[in-house]
């Protein structure tokens, strides 16, 4: 089983490539589709981080968001 982590969480993934390519691309769609009543635009980013195992631009956006959410968490207050 993959796993991908983000924020100090750990998430449990499909271990079939082609099974997280097709999660990840229908959670990018559908969150297009965000302002409809049961889908969100929580899903694009839930999209970026799964397709983010396979694909390295993708994986390049995780890390710049971790990055970004480590300073904005350690920022003085």
């Amino acid at each position: 089983m993959a796993r991908v982590k983000f924020a100090g969480r750990s998430i449990g993934l499909p271990g079939n490539r082609l099974a997280r390519l097709t999660l990840g691309i229908v959670l990018v769609v559908f969150g297009l589709f965000g302002f409809l009543p049961i889908l969100g635009f929580w899903m694009i980013p839930a999209g970026i981080l799964v397709l983010s195992v396979d694909s390295h631009w993708a994986r390049r956006l995780r890390r710049r968001a971790e990055v970004a959410w480590a300073r904005w968490r350690s920022r003085p207050a």
